[in-house]
């Protein structure tokens, strides 16, 4: 016989599994949204006229790009490649500041330090792309000058070295330090939950800090810090205002990392050009922006697809 403080529970699970579905479902209906939005806004410049596509995309490029496809070509490159060093330049530093808070800093220390690394994934990137725009890119040319000087024969870092230095180098830095606080802050939490026991056992059998890290912190937590490191890979994807403060546009594949006008990504070109396009200049702009958002969509599932083989 049932009581009815069993009734009360059974009916609590069944409106909370309804309450997650629903969930669930919206934040579907929210990207399938998002995408039909792209989608309609976008078709006139996939599916319009050819030669008035061509004219708008002309305009755009001043001549630089006919088709479409020519167009966000470069500036998807360009966005991979900004992306791509900024998570180069931010990945190793941000898990060793996550050991350090988590295994290594006193608790008054730790304590401090994650205060900080959490107000910093609170400053807007605007005031990151002031910094790096008036400190970053004066400060940073003669590093790269020293650079190109010592492996100028390996062509990222051929020169001549761009001064000012508005460059895909000095906007990766600026987006590495965006993303830190990202991969430090979650990867912190996730080596703090690494199993106690395991760890425990490591330095028992005489193994040192290090190896009792490498054996039972960083395999636990890898997963996890994969998982972080690519939700830090989709802000830099779409990071608009700081990149479109401190890099000097171009419209090529180019891999010179210290030359300026030779790179420029999908957010900050539509920032760019959007408050002078015509209604098709705008739809050519969305088509790129629909570009980024399934290329963003792909990064993620990617990322989920090895979170997956490495948490097997």
């Amino acid at each position: 016989m049932t009581t009815s403080s069993e009734h009360s529970g059974k009916a609590a699970d069944t409106i909370f599994r309804i309450i997650a579905k629903l969930c669930g479902l919206l934040i579907l209906a929210t990207l399938a949204a998002v995408f039909i939005f792209l989608g309609l806004r976008a078709w006139p410049a996939l599916g319009g006229n050819k030669q008035e596509i061509a004219d708008v995309i002309a305009n755009l490029t001043g001549g630089g790009a006919q088709t479409f496809w020519g167009y966000v070509g470069p500036l998807l490159f360009g966005t991979v490649l900004v992306s791509a060093i900024s998570l180069l330049f931010a990945f190793f530093v941000s898990i060793g500041i996550a050991l350090f808070i988590s295994h290594y800093a006193p608790k008054r220390l730790a304590a401090i330090l994650s205060y900080i690394i959490d107000l910093l994934a609170a400053i807007p990137s605007v005031v990151y792309g002031l910094w790096g725009g008036l400190v970053l890119v004066p400060a940073i040319v003669p590093v790269w000058k020293q650079i190109s000087a010592v492996f100028g024969w390996i062509p990222i870092f051929a020169g001549p070295v761009a001064d000012p230095s508005r460059t895909v180098a000095t906007v990766g830095i600026v987006l590495a330090v965006m993303i830190m606080p990202i991969i430090t802050s979650l990867s912190r939490d996730i080596f703090l939950q690494a199993p106690k026991l395991q760890q425990e056992a490591a330095l028992a059998l005489g193994a040192t800090k290090w190896e009792m890290i490498r054996l039972a912190v960083l395999p636990f937590g890898m997963s996890g810090v994969i998982s972080a490191s690519m939700l830090a890979l989709g802000r830099a994807l779409g990071e608009t205002m700081a990149v479109l403060m401190i890099l000097s546009p171009g419209l090529s594949y180019s891999i010179k990392l210290f030359q300026a006008s030779q790179n420029q990504t999908i957010a900050a070109n539509i920032a760019a050009q959007y408050p002078e396009a015509n209604d098709l200049g705008v739809a050519v702009l969305i088509a790129t922006g629909l570009v980024l958002f399934v290329i963003t969509f792909a990064v993620n599932a990617i990322a989920r697809s090895i979170t997956r083989k490495v948490g097997a």
